[in-house]
């Protein structure tokens, strides 16, 4: 092992180590106090439910740890979004569980809480996944109701939701283990099967002070709203639980009994790890994102046996295309190169840009992987596509709307991890999360912006002292400077990770040892959802 290598794996450890520190502290949710509160009141915490809930050593994917993250300080915050969301297995069966975590306002909904939930509808509805709901919300977060309310994806999405997965034949049960009042209450009933723990849950419209305002009737919640009154009286609910533990047990017998599913059909034979470390991955990845590494041995430490079979190896460079399996999937690998690389015409190709000829390629292996019906893997760290006259001339944007017209059209499951930069129609080109990818996650090295850091910093100066200089204000050296570092700090806080993550631009900050995991339960997730449509490219400039 070189010196370089010491460097970049020390540096990206420290930043798994971040990550897991960071992770340590949303998973609190509201804080120690609130917890030990939670407790008192003979209720466990979100994530106690879930992971109760989930068959004991077995693997799970958090979805969306970090959604509000730095978001809603001037309301006291919101870690990850007031609600838990994982993949996990149920009696050996994948399941999609949410859980509202009360500890967070009460277990309020905050406009990224309503997107949160939202993505976790969408993985179920695009994989068919049997969907868990563990309810325990105070409802809107009135402060903020103009921003979850009244559009198309707010709050009231959610219902709608429930009634397209319930007409889709896909499973939802919900338990009520907590307040859940208002609109929030049409979630469980519109489920179709739900249950209510005594004496903690209760489900109304409106609460006792409400209907005392509203009609004057004088009556206390558990009579308004409790468990005995809607499994006996109303028939809303259909199972009365004596404590959390009973409701989950009763999840976990509900869901054992679920018939099998109509599989995709995806090619999976028996797993092989990597024949290289996978940990070499933290030495080979370097620590500044300028520079150069290469791609391949990356790609030998996530697929099975270190081995892939590569398509058009010799052509368009800066793009790599390969078959290969990850736990026993067969999946088609489309990653950027980061190598600065050479074509037969003895012309340098800069590592992370897509070029004409890798956008062809690209297009052509995509739709090879379509006709096959094999997943796709993109491994993002692209700066974009090449500028300036040859590229221009030689048909640059059609090369790349090509490939983007193929990403868009491709009907096989995608999965995007964004390694390193992310920038740009790179991103568009590469399954960025416009473009439907069934699960997209970052290593935490990753960068995702319209450009680097330093390239917005200069562009952003020159409108700076522009408008300075107009004004009449003379510009220094060390003005220049200290305009320049106020830029690129406010820009380089944008393109972090966690920025991303905090608005569930991607679904996760992952340890990149964790990828071959979420990819492999990613695909058996997809394998959940039969192909309904054929691929068709439409209309081409060619």
């Amino acid at each position: 092992m070189d010196l370089n290598f010491n460097k970049n794996e020390d540096y990206n450890k420290l930043l798994v180590s971040e990550l897991n520190k960071r992770l340590a502290k949303v998973h609190l949710g509201g804080g120690k106090k609130s917890i030990e509160k939670h407790h008192a009141k003979g209720k466990m915490t979100a994530h106690e439910r879930v992971n109760y809930l989930l068959d004991a050593g077995t693997k799970s994917i958090e979805i969306a740890a970090f959604a509000g993250e730095g978001m809603y300080e001037p309301h006291g915050g919101c870690p990850s979004a007031g609600v838990v969301v994982k993949i996990g297995y149920i009696n050996g069966k994948q399941c999609i569980v949410v859980a509202n975590d009360a500890t967070v306002k009460a277990g309020a909904w905050f406009p990224i809480t309503a997107k949160k939930n939202l993505r976790a509808q969408e993985i179920a509805i695009e994989n068919k996944l049997p969907i868990i709901y563990l309810v325990d919300s105070a409802g809107v977060y009135l402060p903020l109701q103009d921003e979850i309310f009244p559009d198309k994806e707010h709050f009231g999405r959610i219902f709608r939701n429930n009634a397209i997965m319930s007409s889709m034949g896909i499973t939802q049960i919900a338990a009520v283990m907590g307040s859940c009042v208002a609109g929030g209450a049409y979630l469980p009933i519109m489920s179709d099967e739900a249950l209510i723990v005594d004496k903690t849950g209760s489900i109304f419209l409106a609460g006792s002070y409400l209907v005392k305002a509203a009609i004057g009737e004088t009556i206390d919640n558990e009579t308004l709203g409790g468990a005995t009154t809607h499994c006996e009286i109303s028939g809303v609910t259909d199972y009365k639980a004596k404590d959390d533990k009973d409701a989950l047990d009763t999840i976990k017998n509900i869901i054992g009994k679920i018939g099998d599913y109509d599989k995709a059909g995806y090619n999976r034979i028996d797993a092989n790890k990597p024949k290289e470390n996978p940990a070499d991955i933290y030495g080979i990845l370097p620590k500044s994102r300028a520079d150069q590494y290469d791609m391949y041995e990356i790609i030998k430490r996530l697929v099975d046996n270190s081995e892939f079979d590569e398509y058009k190896a010799g052509y368009g460079k800066t793009i790599i295309t390969c078959y290969a399996r990850i736990d026993g999937w067969a999946v088609g690998i489309v990653a950027n190169q980061r190598k600065l690389v050479k074509t037969k015409q003895g012309e340098m190709q800069f590592g992370g840009v897509i070029y004409n000829d890798s956008a062809d390629k690209a297009t052509r292996f995509i739709a090879n992987c379509n006709q096959k019906k094999i997943p796709l893997v993109f491994l993002q760290d692209v700066t974009g596509f090449m500028v300036g006259s040859k590229s221009e001339h030689g048909g640059i944007i059609k090369d790349g709307a090509k490939m983007v017209n193929a990403v868009s059209n491709s009907v096989v499951p995608k999965f995007t991890i964004i390694i390193g930069n992310s920038y740009g129609a790179g991103n568009y080109a590469m399954c960025g999360k416009a473009y439907d990818p069934r699960l997209i996650v970052s290593w935490p090295s990753a960068e995702l912006a319209v450009m680097s850091g330093n390239s917005a910093a200069k562009v952003l100066l020159q409108i700076e002292k522009a408008s300075l200089e107009k004004k009449g204000e003379k510009i220094t050296l060390e003005k220049e400077d200290e305009l320049y570092n106020k830029i690129k700090d406010r820009y380089d806080n944008q393109v972090s990770p966690y920025y991303a993550a905090s608005r569930i631009w991607t679904d996760a900050i992952i340890d990149p040892l964790d990828t071959r995991k979420w990819i492999s339960m990613g695909i058996e997730a997809a394998n959940h959802a039969p192909i309904e449509k054929a691929f068709n490219l439409g209309v081409l400039q060619v």
